[in-house]
């Protein structure tokens, strides 16, 4: 039997979502979609999880985050320079003010 060490620093960011009045906490090694499933909470519009559909795509206004590859199917690169993305595809990095409503995909 083997014994595996686990990294403990994962830290917990406050998730703000002003148009829809809510907050949630999303661990750094979660995205903001998932953090916002394990707290059942429903400020975000939820569809493949994977960065397929668009369905999650949010604003963001503030705060510090990492993000991961996206298509531009869904977030053009104009988009981006706005604060547009996926919310299955950012993690945070600190407390976030995001805006979540589904916005049509890219053109």
């Amino acid at each position: 039997m083997s014994t595996q060490t686990v990294e403990t620093d994962i830290k917990v960011h406050r998730i703000q979502v002003v148009n829809r009045n809510q907050e949630y906490l999303c661990r750094d090694d979660k995205s903001l979609l998932v953090g916002m499933e394990l707290q059942n909470t429903q400020a975000i519009e939820v569809g493949c999880r994977g960065g397929g559909c668009g369905m999650c795509k949010i604003r963001i206004l503030d705060g510090e985050f990492e993000k991961k590859r996206m298509s531009r199917a869904h977030v053009s690169e104009a988009e981006e320079g706005e604060g547009f993305a996926l919310a299955c595809r950012i993690l945070p990095r600190g407390d976030m003010v995001i805006e979540s409503d589904h916005f049509e995909p890219a053109q």
